[in-house]
């Protein structure tokens, strides 16, 4: 049976990640400074894991992998003989190392310690920390459940053994991580998605396009291959003679492109593009349109499964 798994907070980030290792057999205890986060943590993968299992996303009866979710009263209950942390607390710099001074004390020596963290290097968490060869960032885009993508992030410390074990007990997991050579600012998956914002908000400021066309022209066009395939295999798909091809004969229109300014996505363009996206979706309906994008992406997931098995990878 798969070792503990600790989430230590239970807010967005650490329900999806509960939903994640329980599914694959590990006993999760749930911590939060609030005491009834946990509670909370646990009644939403009560609803989340029965249609994971109408869907056929999860190999395992969804009662058991509930079964598999407690809430846990102290930090010390919910790191008892756990091997891995995954903590999700809030996302600034002082309460990262005040917690993880905590972890860091408080677990067993051979426990990975991994942040939530999409923003902080785990360089700065981790400093000055007497089992900071065990820290790293273990970053999900969100909803981790629905996303198999996660971000493993070591420190210039980082044993190298300790985050290949965190890698292949995430591959169990049904997770398909990206194991970074060393930290850099934003890691990966924000670096790419802020370029593209960046572009994005230029081209509504400057008036090209409406921030509705914009995202037809993800959500309707390129998205629809990036769902299966990266940038790089896409552009190796779209000559004949593939990616050095399309190189050779496309690299200068995005030359180009590249020197434009940096956009500024606040001011006047922030503005617009907020009274957008309210005039289309009001506030107070945020949290059924998450529940609807949670619900497509099930499906999403399941159409994969599918035709991986009829079609092949």
């Amino acid at each position: 049976m798969p070792a503990p798994v600790a989430c230590i907070g239970a807010g967005l980030i650490g329900r999806a990640w509960s939903i994640v290792f329980a599914r694959a057999g590990h006993e999760v205890r749930l911590w939060d400074e609030n005491a009834e986060a946990p509670h909370a943590a646990r009644a939403f993968a009560a609803k989340m894991l029965p249609e994971l299992g109408r869907l056929g996303l999860i190999d395992c009866d969804p009662e058991d992998a509930l079964a598999r979710i407690r809430p846990a009263a102290t930090l010390e209950e919910a790191l008892d003989g756990a091997e891995h942390v995954q903590e999700s607390t809030f996302e600034e710099i002082g309460v990262k190392r005040a917690i993880f001074a905590l972890l860091d004390a408080i677990a067993g020596p051979e426990t990975v310690l991994a942040s939530s963290s999409s923003a902080l290097l785990p360089s700065a968490i981790s400093e000055g920390l007497a089992g900071r060869h065990r820290v790293m960032v273990n970053h999900p885009i969100n909803p981790a459940y629905l996303v198999p993508a996660a971000e493993l992030v070591p420190a210039p410390w980082t044993d190298p053994a300790l985050v290949e074990r965190t890698a292949t007990m995430l591959r169990d997991a049904g997770m398909r991580p990206i194991v970074m050579q060393k930290e850099i600012d934003g890691f990966v998956m924000n670096r790419m998605q802020g370029a593209l914002l960046h572009e994005a908000f230029r081209l509504v400021a400057d008036g090209y396009a409406s921030a509705e066309d914009i995202d037809i022209g993800l959500s309707e066009g390129l998205a629809l291959r990036w769902s299966f395939i990266g940038p790089f295999e896409t552009i190796d798909l779209n000559a004949p003679k593939g990616v050095r091809q399309y190189v050779e004969r496309y690299a200068g229109i995005y030359d180009g492109l590249s020197e434009q300014r940096p956009a500024d996505w606040r001011g006047a363009v922030l503005d617009r593009i907020e009274a957008e996206r309210r005039a289309a979706l009001p506030a107070e309906n945020i949290a059924d349109r998450q529940a609807w994008r949670d619900r497509r992406l099930m499906a999403l997931a399941a159409h994969k499964r599918r035709a991986a098995d009829e079609i092949g990878d």
